[in-house]
């Protein structure tokens, strides 16, 4: 009877991964296939104003910032706020601005309170913002088409308060464990987009979102998360998002990528803040997402035990069931995962996938005790300079 018990369970499992797969990663795929493209007058668009921050990151803001200058559309201003840099980026503002005359930029003072200092200079741009929508993205990222703030501008006419898009990461074949992260990248903004799209937003990244001024200004900007580390992004949408103000822009032209990651220890540090803001979330996502990690390792588990006792007990039907669930698990998941790769230019993983989908929650883990440790050591430094 234990043999039937155990099938049951690993069935149980099955079926919870599949859920996951069909119900809440096809999302995206599903919502591109229906979306209706739409077509807005220049003059019925709205002003748009872009908000970057930059601090020590010249050469990469020199890069990145044509691409956003550039952009086709009627309506919009850049600005860029230079948080207490001490490399050139004064001098490249300088020189970007006499070329742009829709070049904005100001800056904050270097002796700013470090735990808040993103924060202040996202204020003082939001401030400085001509416009009512502010679309934001990072110095280290670069739109991947002329058309990005026309895809957000086109969407905003449809009645949406806050607009979360999808940002790539462009990583050369040389650099060790590039299949991890560019995987890694891919379910990160399936998770909180594929939620948004069901109505149930928790977050949005930096590196491409959009919400309106009066938002920001209406919810006292970032009071309620003020003495905390990061979540100027992710924690700031995960208190002001619900299912009636927040969509989604993820046509290819509205997405963003950067190329600034330079192996693991990059992209650790790149999300090491939103896996520590990520433990203050409001809301069930956090439970809802680790009982799909919880899953995914008992059938794991439950596949290899099942297969070993059907070995030792001869139990063909059991050996066939195991490894017919688990094939069709596999599929789905590779099908699901692939067509949103494609969607999202994020390579294709084939039976990588199988290393991928079991070491990504364990690297995750590893990073937050990294992301924690560097808050507790922060911290510390601070209480000991007060």
């Amino acid at each position: 009877i234990y043999e039937w018990i155990l099938g049951a369970v690993l069935l149980f499992f099955f079926l919870v991964l599949l859920y996951y797969n069909l119900s809440v990663y096809r999302k995206c795929c599903k919502y591109e296939k229906k979306r209706k493209d739409i077509t807005v007058e220049d003059s019925s668009l709205p002003g748009i104003s872009v908000i970057i921050t930059s601090k020590n990151d010249s050469e990469q803001l020199e890069k990145n910032l044509p691409f956003v200058l550039e952009q086709d559309y009627p309506n919009f201003e850049v600005i860029v706020v230079n948080s207490g840099s001490t490399d050139e980026t004064d001098t490249v503002l300088k020189s970007a601005s006499n070329k742009y005359p829709g070049l904005y930029h100001t800056f904050t003072p270097a002796e700013s309170e470090e735990i808040n200092e993103k924060k202040l200079a996202l204020t003082v741009g939001i401030k400085a913002a001509k416009n009512d929508i502010l679309l934001f993205t990072e110095s280290y990222c670069k739109p991947c088409s002329n058309k990005w703030i026309r895809e957000y501008g086109k969407q905003f006419t449809l009645g949406k308060d806050i607009l979360l898009g999808y940002s790539k990461v462009n990583l050369p074949k040389k650099v060790r464990h590039s299949k991890y992260i560019m995987y890694d990248n891919l379910i990160y903004h399936l998770k909180f987009l594929s939620m948004a799209i069901s109505g149930r937003p928790f977050m949005g990244t930096g590196r491409n979102m959009a919400y309106k001024k009066e938002l920001f200004f209406g919810n006292k900007g970032f009071s309620s998360i003020l003495g905390i580390d990061g979540g100027e992004d992710d924690l700031f949408i995960n208190r002001i998002s619900n299912r009636h103000n927040t969509g989604v822009v993820i046509t290819p032209d509205s997405m963003t990528v950067t190329d600034s990651i330079e192996g693991l220890s990059s992209w650790r540090s790149l999300k090491s803040k939103f896996l520590y803001t990520k433990q203050l979330y409001k809301g069930l996502n956090n439970l809802f997402f680790g009982l799909e990690n919880f899953s995914k390792y008992s059938f794991t588990i439950l596949l290899v035990i099942s297969i070993l006792i059907g070995i030792y007990s001869l139990n063909y039907i059991l050996i066939g069931f195991s490894l017919l669930l688990f094939i069709i698990k596999f599929l789905v998941r590779l099908s699901v995962i692939n067509k949103n790769s494609k969607h999202f230019d994020s390579g294709d993983f084939g039976l990588k996938l199988l290393y991928l989908d079991l070491i990504q929650p364990l690297f995750n883990q590893r990073f937050t005790r990294y992301a924690n440790e560097r808050n507790r050591a922060i911290m510390s430094v601070r209480k000991w300079y007060k």
